[in-house]
């Protein structure tokens, strides 16, 4: 983001307004970190700040500070257009298209405000007038820290606020462990402990909350984990009756895609995970080095996302939309065996 747009922002929060928040649908730790960091910040200097997300998210993230204060518009539609119309300004955070946003999609294209994008995908649309935009950044909690700190404001991280930052920092991260993790961000992380976040009880809450309902269900995923040796490749498919029968809740499988990428010697994973009340299968993909998983998805699953984790969908059923990757593979034998 450039000098004079930094300028025209902090310019544009000289005087209290009506200012809306809002991420993509199945919000993740990193949206829900986001969101809620700027919230705090935003209402701290004076605005009607509220966050909005599409619909529901995990329960491990239901405890994240301010986090009651959340409208889902899946659940409050009335309520959440009301607060869209009456923005003077809309940020929107971790995706970079409105079609992310699923049934929000037409409300927010047609609210005639201003609109601020923070985000760290690829190719991010053009619909705002401020972008912020770091494809290298590891999270976007990690530009909402930045961001702070352009407008010269890191002094007012409150413990909570670092909470949140540091919420979406390890989540999409793994913990530290993935490449887009910099000197820069482990300096930001320890900037945020100083400031009051308790990595500790962080890490807990998010990763040590299972139920034995998640735990059974990570038996059967990896009970249905294939390897298929000739491509570096592994999948873990998990139909609505598995789901069913193990008393699925929304973030039960999340991180399960990472099982058959911790193989040896496997290259790109991928989780299927049948969703009969969307009529789809959601996909999510894995890869290490340089097997891009952003242009396999966009290429063949109606997806996308980053160079090493993506998402993506499918129309046909279960058994066919495996026997449609496993038949594209081929294609990639070259570059998957390098």
């Amino acid at each position: 983001m450039k000098d004079q747009e930094i300028k025209e922002i902090k310019a544009l929060l000289s005087a209290p307004k009506n200012i809306v928040i809002t991420t993509h649908k199945n919000p993740d730790g990193d949206a829900i970190g986001s969101t809620l960091a700027l919230h705090q910040y935003l209402s701290a200097l004076g605005h009607n700040s509220v966050v909005i997300t599409p619909n529901e998210y995990p329960n491990f993230l239901k405890w994240v500070p301010c986090e009651k204060s959340v409208i889902k518009y899946s659940n409050d539609t009335k309520k959440a257009i009301l607060a869209i119309e009456k923005a003077d300004l809309i940020f929107t955070l971790d995706f970079n298209h409105l079609s992310r946003t699923g049934e929000m999609e037409n409300t927010l294209a047609k609210a005639e405000t201003t609109f601020v994008m923070i985000d760290h995908h690829q190719q991010p649309d053009t619909y705002a007038k401020y972008t912020y935009s770091d494809i290298n950044m590891c999270s976007t909690c990690q530009m909402i820290y930045h961001f702070i700190e352009k407008i010269g404001d890191v002094d007012k991280i409150t413990p909570e606020i670092a909470t949140c930052i540091y919420v979406g920092i390890m989540t999409d991260t793994g913990s530290f462990r993935f490449r887009s993790t910099t000197s820069t961000t482990h300096r930001v992380v320890a900037d945020l402990i100083d400031r009051g976040a308790d990595n500790t009880t962080i890490h807990e809450r998010i990763y040590d909350t299972n139920t034995i309902s998640r735990l059974r269900l990570k038996g059967i995923a990896l009970n249905n984990l294939r390897v298929l040796p000739e491509f570096n490749t592994a999948y873990i498919s998990i139909s609505q009756q598995e789901l069913d029968q193990n008393n699925f809740k929304k973030g039960d499988t999340e991180g399960f895609v990472n099982l058959g990428l911790s193989i040896d010697g496997v290259k790109f994973a991928v989780i299927f995970i049948e969703n009969k009340g969307e009529g789809i299968i959601k996909i999510s993909l894995r890869s290490k080095g340089d097997f891009s998983v952003n242009e396999f998805s966009r290429n063949h699953f109606e997806g996308g996302g980053h160079h090493n984790a993506s998402g993506g969908k499918s129309n046909l059923s279960l058994s066919d939309t495996i026997e449609k990757f496993i038949s594209i593979l081929p294609d990639y034998k070259n570059v998957l065996n390098q």
